[in-house]
C-alpha cells in the first residue's frame, strides 16, 4: 500500500538534496517577506496540515514549509535529532532550495525551540518569530516539569501496518479539527495516507525523546531584544496554584522584546486548523510594523 499511495500521491513541493537524503519543502506566494512555517512534533504532513494558512498567507508573503527529516515526503535520516542539525537542516534546505532570508520564522509547538535556537546564531536571518502556542526552551524550568519521553517500540506502528489499521478504525484522531470544508478531500486523502507511512516513525520518536537536551542547550537563550515577536497562544488557559500559566510565561518571555504581540485564540494547540483567516490578518498588520 505504501508503494502504490507514494506514486498515487506525489509531493507538493521540491525535494532538496542533504548529502544524499531528501528534504522537502513547498513554496507559495511571491511576497516581499518570507515566512518559514516550522511544524510541530509528530505532525505527519506538514505542507497538508498548514495548507489553509498557506493560502491565506500566500496573498501577501512568500510562504515555505519545511518538513523535516521524519515529516511528510521528506526521508528518514540517521542524523541526530539535536536542536543543532534540525536548524542546520532548515537552513540549508532554504539556501539549498534558493530562498533568500532574510525569513520570519513561524513555529508550531516544539519548533519554538529551534526558532529561538536560529534566531540567536543567525540573527542576520531572522527577520522576525510568530510563534503558533510555541514551545519555547524555559517552559520546563518555569512549571516545573520534565520532558516527556515516547516509548521506542512506537517506531513499529507503521511498518507493521497497526497505523493504517488505527487510521480505518478511526481516522478523526489523525485528521484536523477544522469546519468542513477548511480542507479539501484530496488533502485529508493524502493526509492519512502519509500519517500510515510516517506515524509515530524512528526521527520523531528520537526527536521527542531528545527535548530534554535539547532544552538544556538553548534555556539559557532569549529572543533579541531589537527582534519582533508575536506570539498566538489558547485562550483556554490554565492557571496553577501559584499563579503561573502560558500567558505568564509568554509574558515573562517577551518583557525586554520591544515590538512583541500576545495573541490568545479560541481553538486546539493547532490553532490554524480553525484560525488561519484571523491569523493571516493579524500576522499582515503586525509585519507592517518592521
Amino acid at each position: 500500500m505504501k508503494l502504490y499511495e507514494e506514486n498515487k500521491y506525489p509531493a507538493t513541493g521540491e525535494y532538496v538534496d542533504m548529502e544524499g537524503e531528501k528534504l522537502h519543502v513547498t513554496v507559495k506566494g511571491r511576497g516581499e517577506k518570507t515566512i518559514v512555517l516550522l511544524p510541530g512534533l509528530g505532525t505527519a504532513a506538514p505542507a497538508l496540515d498548514f495548507e489553509p494558512l498557506v493560502n491565506e498567507l500566500s496573498k501577501d508573503f512568500r510562504v515555505v514549509v519545511v518538513e523535516p527529516f521524519g515529516y511528510g515526503w521528506s526521508d528518514l535520516t540517521k542524523r541526530e535529532r539535536t536542536v543543532e542539525n534540525i536548524v542546520e537542516e532548515i537552513r540549508t534546505s532554504l539556501q539549498t532550495a534558493q530562498i533568500e532570508g532574510p525569513y520570519i520564522i513561524m513555529p508550531h509547538s516544539l519548533a519554538g525551540i529551534y526558532s529561538m535556537y536560529y534566531a540567536d546564531k543567525y540573527p542576520k536571518e531572522v527577520e522576525a518569530v510568530i510563534g503558533i502556542d510555541p514551545t519555547l526552551p524555559q517552559a520546563l524550568e518555569y512549571f516545573d516539569e520534565a520532558a516527556p519521553k515516547m516509548p521506542s517500540y512506537f517506531r513499529f506502528l507503521a511498518p507493521t501496518g497497526i497505523a493504517r489499521l488505527t487510521l480505518l478504525l478511526n481516522s478523526d484522531n489523525f485528521l484536523p479539527a477544522a469546519e468542513e470544508g477548511t480542507y479539501s478531500e484530496e488533502n485529508l486523502t493524502m493526509t492519512k495516507a502519509i500519517s500510515a507511512w510516517k506515524g509515530y516513525n524512528k526521527n520523531i520518536i528520537e526527536e521527542a525523546n531528545a527535548i530534554q537536551e535539547n532544552v538544556e542547550k538553548t534555556k539559557e537563550l532569549s529572543f533579541p531584544s531589537q527582534l519582533p515577536v508575536m506570539i498566538f497562544m489558547k485562550e483556554d488557559d490554565k492557571v496553577t496554584e501559584d499563579g503561573k500559566s502560558m500567558e505568564t510565561f509568554y509574558k515573562q518571555q517577551l518583557r525586554s522584546v520591544e515590538n512583541e504581540r500576545l495573541i490568545a485564540l479560541k481553538g486546539h494547540h493547532y490553532l490554524h486548523w480553525k484560525n488561519y483567516k484571523e491569523m493571516s490578518g493579524e500576522i499582515k498588520e503586525f509585519t507592517n510594523s518592521f
